[in-house]
């Protein structure tokens, strides 16, 4: 049977693990051991070091919150998942990270004899427990085809990139078209509500109209909702937005962030991007 080592348990992994349950041989890690309980219960096996969670697994999957985490598990100490990956695993880097730690990570486990895929996802907590997440992947073809059929136990579609690298950026771009369409519409949605138009009335003739992305009008539902728990929180977004920015002049999305960063100063890191709406109504009562 195939091991799986699955390391980080966050909102997103927990339940992108949960589906490999029953088949594979899966041994699960986090810091917070807590956290993989559930996991444990249903037949996984849990690691109390990365080191331990990656020796011998043929695949291994990352799902940790940004650079300076990936870089801890991988490499921060003694018990550091690099020091127990097999020559010929197969590592997917499933973390939204920056392009630049692709490819620090990419060199340090090609040189162990390993392979790497940067596999970051598209869609949030509701498509992870559906298995309808959708992987957006950098690496080589073959390494891709091998790790298909597992990435689709996870998710309903593979989206080849293109190299190492390409992955990350892909999600990065991804990230952010989705971002700042959300806070253009929290904008806008209040904006336009002392001239006389509700937000849900708005919502429902937007709807109909090709300007908004499926994406951005699920966001808008949940504004009209009031229907901020967190799905992508807004601490995230800033950090994507700020990887997002460091790819070249990218004046619209550093304004979006701008936002995302004044909602998580203001005590919001913790909730749903679309509370933006909320915060932009307050500001113009």
């Amino acid at each position: 049977m195939t091991r799986i080592a699955f390391l980080g348990l966050g909102a997103m992994g927990s339940r992108m693990a949960a589906h490999l349950v029953g088949e594979a041989d899966l041994v699960v890690y986090n810091r917070t051991p807590s956290r993989a309980d559930a996991l444990v219960a249903a037949g996984a096996r849990f690691a109390a070091t990365p080191r331990d969670a990656v020796r011998g697994a043929d695949l291994v999957v990352s799902m940790v919150t940004d650079d300076a985490a990936s870089t801890a598990l991988w490499s921060g100490s003694e018990v550091a998942a690099l020091h127990g990956l097999s020559p010929g695993a197969l590592v997917l880097e499933a973390s939204t990270v920056s392009p630049d730690r692709i490819r620090a990570l990419n060199g340090s486990v090609t040189a162990l004899g390993a392979r790497l895929l940067d596999a970051p996802v598209a869609g949030s907590t509701p498509q992870a427990e559906a298995g309808a997440l959708a992987w957006l992947v950098g690496g080589d073809a073959a390494d891709v085809a091998e790790a298909t059929p597992w990435m689709l136990r996870m998710g309903g579609r593979v989206v080849h990139a293109g190299p190492v690298g390409q992955g990350a950026v892909l999600k990065l771009v991804v990230n952010a078209l989705f971002a700042t369409q959300v806070a253009l519409v929290a904008e806008l949605l209040a904006a336009a509500e002392p001239a006389g138009m509700a937000p849900a009335h708005l919502v429902e003739l937007l709807a109909d109209l090709p300007v908004l992305s499926p994406a951005a009008r699920g966001a808008a539902a949940l504004m009209v909702a009031g229907d901020h728990a967190p799905r992508f929180p807004v601490d995230l977004v800033a950090k994507d937005l700020a990887y997002a920015g460091a790819l070249g002049a990218t004046p619209v999305v550093d304004a979006a962030r701008a936002c995302f960063v004044a909602a998580s100063e203001g005590g919001h890191g913790g909730e749903n991007l679309t509370v933006l709406h909320a915060l932009a109504r307050s500001a113009g009562a």
